[in-house]
């Protein structure tokens, strides 16, 4: 028994650093390919793999009509709105700061099921928000209080988390009906139609002529299998075993992880600011789920909001 938690807690920390690496993984990519592109590529490559995974297991789910629109609701907003702020805002900002700004998704959710839901919201809760804030605000502000990191990125990943939480209110009700396997293939599959207009349209005949280095196609083929195939299935087995709560502790992770491969990979400078940031805004996100740890975790096969990446 002690040597299956061992490997929960691994398989957790593979997916933290999956998703922590795939920000560097997509600036590589985005080297050759535009978002647009990169996006379709990866959702198509996830789709056919987990529904070969899952064909192969025998572990088909069939979806009922009457849930088809939840469906596409779910997947309007993630992965095709998320991957539009997070893809186009990677693009202006370094793989840290958007590891950063998407690792606030867990502290803006408890606002979300406030005026969704009518859940409770606590004194740690916004407490947490706004420790968290400041975090992101001594990352993306200098000394003067001017943008040292690009507006428009900033908005466009925040657009990414308002995305995620819009998400979660589509996600919770099929969560209660589906595997997290079946949600996570058909997200992929829907989100992949969704990006094939617009890839047909702006991408397609720059794709033909674009010849993508060895590298690029291999980061390509890693964010597909690894961040958004292998990544949530590892913490899908976490969140079974040991609970939503401690599972997403780990998850704040994950700007620490991109920070050290961006650092090593992309020759990233990492200022003082910046591990400021980081400690600070992780600091904010253990706070708010601080009140989660103190009660016991409900194992559910649910994914906790983690990052879409």
């Amino acid at each position: 028994m002690q040597k299956n938690i061992y490997l929960v807690y691994l398989l957790t920390l593979l997916a933290v650093t999956f998703w922590g690496i795939s920000y560097v993984w997509m600036k590589v990519v985005f080297e050759f390919y535009g978002p647009v592109t990169t996006m379709f590529l990866r959702l198509s490559l996830s789709s056919v793999l987990l529904y070969s995974l899952l064909w192969f297991m025998g572990k088909r789910e069939k979806i009922e009509r009457k849930d088809y629109s939840s469906f596409i609701w779910l997947s309007i907003f993630s992965p095709f709105f998320y991957f539009i702020g997070e893809s186009f805002g990677l693009q202006l900002v370094s793989p840290t700061i958007a590891a950063v700004i998407i690792a606030t998704i867990p502290v803006f959710t408890p606002f979300l099921g406030y005026i969704a839901f009518s859940e409770k919201l606590t004194k740690i809760n916004i407490l947490g928000f706004f420790i968290s804030f400041l975090g992101v605000m001594i990352m993306v502000l200098d000394f003067e209080f001017r943008f040292s990191a690009s507006p428009r990125g900033v908005l466009l990943l925040f657009f990414a988390v308002v995305s995620a939480l819009i998400n979660i209110l589509f996600l919770k009700k099929l969560a209660m009906k589906y595997s997290s396997a079946t949600i996570i293939k058909t997200q992929n599959l829907l989100g992949a139609l969704f990006f094939l207009p617009l890839f047909l349209i702006i991408d397609f005949q720059d794709f033909k002529t674009i010849r993508p280095s060895s590298e690029a196609i291999w980061a390509l083929i890693k964010l597909a299998v690894f961040a958004s195939t292998l990544a949530f299935m590892f913490f899908t087995i976490a969140v079974r075993n040991i609970g939503v709560a401690r599972t997403s502790i780990f998850a704040n992770l994950i700007p620490v992880c991109t920070a050290v491969f961006s650092f090593f990979l992309l020759g990233e400078k990492v200022d003082l600011s910046k591990i400021l940031g980081i400690i600070i805004v992780i600091s904010g996100l253990m706070l708010s789920q601080f009140a989660r740890l103190k009660k016991r975790s409900k194992v559910t096969d649910t994914l906790p909001n983690p990052p879409a990446s």
